[in-house]
């Protein structure tokens, strides 16, 4: 396929050219006239889709831009309202007419002329859409929406103070990396004290969200939200037992190798009792990792990194570049953590992040710049509908970016010795990622089986589930008011709930890439585009098989990927 990353903004077909979304009177006559349309013909229907379809980019790509700019101020109260207002006001009329638009194409008898293999993943996804809508729920999912954003604007406010300074909770998180231990220790108790403050805020946010979320699964029908969620989620290829042996398998296979890792840094720091304050730190006379300086300079080294890999992924971001589409560096009052924001009318996405020159920092730049090649190799598809792809596959965009940049960190590090502290840096990034994976996801099933809990068995269920996927090397005694709350740092628990075991699968896919990068880049990154530039239009397994990859993560697979990257990080000692 040709590849080109000048992507030009979709034109207005069957919306006035300059079209701005504004408030609902001014949308609603353009989803009337896609209701009472007459479809005579299957040209009729495929011109009903495409108007439909421009649309849906328009309404989506107004939605997103009201969040990006939420989440780069939170402190900006008339942005907050621009996007309540959108969740509000516009979102919840939209949903009948969405769900009236998916009935009149499932009935359509021209729908069964339209190509099965190209609409099949769309069309199941539509007939799913239809089974879950619910009028009474338009209400709750508004107020959902709402509620979720609250998140980013808690943790968004706290800092801490290091040594007369204030700190965002990202940039203080660079002094875990000191040679001074003293320092590493005050600051993790600061960065963990600050979150203790709004514990109570963050668990009633979460039980108001539990209540809703469960309010929502049972007026379709569902006996509790996880069984909704996997439904909404469009997750037709995996169940929860699945999940479950994920969970298992983790244990398993993945425990005894960081087990293995950490007691070599506890070593290697010459340290007899080994600390949660200690997992980021260096020997003395070893100076931590720093990449880069500001957001500028991580993008143009990141940039010249893309352009050794594939130059087509380097000019994916010198376009994001060329429209402003990043805001990279952290800063007082923008919400925490990162992503990769597809827009669908513009087609080059737009990345978030809180980068404060740590090794880290790169990681997550390679992680959404992955997401972004996913964007423009999807933007070529003529419905939105096919754009919007499963996030199993998703995260092997991103995850599989991470593996393959490494061999192209040169432009962040000047030493080979750099270099190898780096890879190894990510390499033990992407398996102790793995219980922590397991713990987030078993700990949902839990909630969400278990609705109505208090938040004292929540918190002994949360302890109980992490005291499974801990490990001997590191010693926690005394930090139980801290691990108590420890899941409050993840925001997806309250943002995009169930959305996070996707990280574990793709992990193993991104694995998987990389064993056939290290064999034949050129094929790898050749699998790896085709895959991407499917969009949605396949099912997972489909996906999964077009990178060359088995969609599989059962105990033997995982153990077969995890003795592959334990090699790997041995050859680099």
């Amino acid at each position: 396929m040709q590849l080109n990353a000048d992507i030009k903004k979709l034109e207005h077909h069957f919306l006035p050219k300059d079209f701005k979304i504004t408030d609902w009177e001014t949308l609603e006559p353009y989803f009337k006239q896609l209701l009472e349309r007459e479809i005579s013909s299957k040209d009729d229907l495929e011109k009903w889709l495409k108007d439909m379809s421009e649309v849906e980019a328009a309404v989506s790509e107004d939605a997103c831009w009201r969040q990006i700019r939420m989440t780069c101020d939170t402190t900006d109260k008339a942005l907050e309202e621009a996007f309540t207002y959108f969740c509000m006001e516009i979102q919840p009329k939209l949903q009948p007419y969405a769900d009236a638009l998916n009935k009149k194409l499932i009935a359509s008898p021209f729908t069964k002329e339209l190509d099965q293999q190209k609409f099949f993943t769309y069309l199941r996804s539509v007939k799913k859409n239809i089974d879950l809508f619910r009028e009474e729920n338009i209400p709750l999912n508004a107020e959902l929406s709402v509620m979720q954003q609250q998140y980013g604007a808690i943790a968004g406010k706290m800092t801490v103070e290091v040594n007369g300074q204030e700190y965002t909770l990202q940039q203080a998180a660079k002094f875990l990396e000191s040679h001074d231990r003293k320092l590493r220790e005050e600051v993790y108790r600061k960065i963990n004290e600050r979150r203790l403050q709004d514990k109570d805020t963050m668990h009633e946010l979460y039980s108001d969200l539990i209540e809703r979320r469960n309010k929502v699964a049972q007026n379709a029908g569902f006996a509790n939200y996880r069984d909704y969620k996997f439904q909404e989620l469009g997750r037709f290829d995996y169940t929860k037992e699945d999940c479950f042996q994920f969970h298992e398998a983790v244990k398993l296979h993945v425990l005894p190798l960081i087990e293995k890792i950490y007691e070599k840094k506890k070593q290697k720091l010459g340290l007899e009792n080994f600390r949660p304050w200690d997992t980021e730190a260096e020997p003395e006379g070893i100076t931590a990792l720093h990449p880069f300086e500001t957001g500028k300079e991580l993008l143009d080294k990141t940039e010249e990194c893309f352009e050794a890999m594939n130059p087509f992924f380097a000019k994916c971001l010198r376009k994001m570049d060329e429209l402003k589409h990043f805001d990279l560096e952290s800063r007082m009052g923008k919400a925490p953590g990162g992503y990769n924001c597809p827009l669908a009318e513009s087609g080059a996405p737009f990345i978030f992040m809180n980068a404060a020159g740590q090794m880290g920092d790169v990681t997550t730049m390679v992680h959404e710049g992955g997401h972004a090649i996913h964007s423009f190799l999807s933007h070529h598809l003529e419905l939105s509908a096919f754009k919007e792809y499963p996030m199993e596959i998703a995260e092997v965009a991103s995850m599989a970016m991470e593996l393959f940049s490494m061999n192209h960190w040169e432009s962040f590090f000047d030493s080979e010795e750099e270099l190898n502290r780096a890879k190894e840096h990510q390499l033990e990034r992407v398996i102790t990622i793995f219980p922590w994976i397991a713990t987030i996801d078993k700990f949902q099933h839990w909630v969400y089986e278990n609705p109505n809990h208090t938040i004292e068995k929540r918190t002994a269920k949360w302890n109980e589930i992490i005291e499974e996927f801990s490990i001997k090397a590191i010693d926690v005694s005394g930090l139980e008011t801290y691990r108590n709350i420890s899941w409050q740092r993840q925001l997806h628990l309250f943002e995009v709930p169930f959305y996070y075991i996707e990280y574990g699968i793709a992990q193993l896919g991104a694995i998987g890439l990389w064993m056939q990068y290290i064999n034949n880049p050129k094929q790898a990154i050749e699998n790896y585009i085709n895959a991407l530039s499917l969009g949605g239009t396949k099912t997972l397994p489909e996906l999964y098989a077009t990178a060359g990859l088995k969609f599989d993560f059962s105990p033997d697979h995982i153990k077969t990927l995890m003795e592959f990257v334990n090699d790997e990080m041995e050859k680099l000692n």
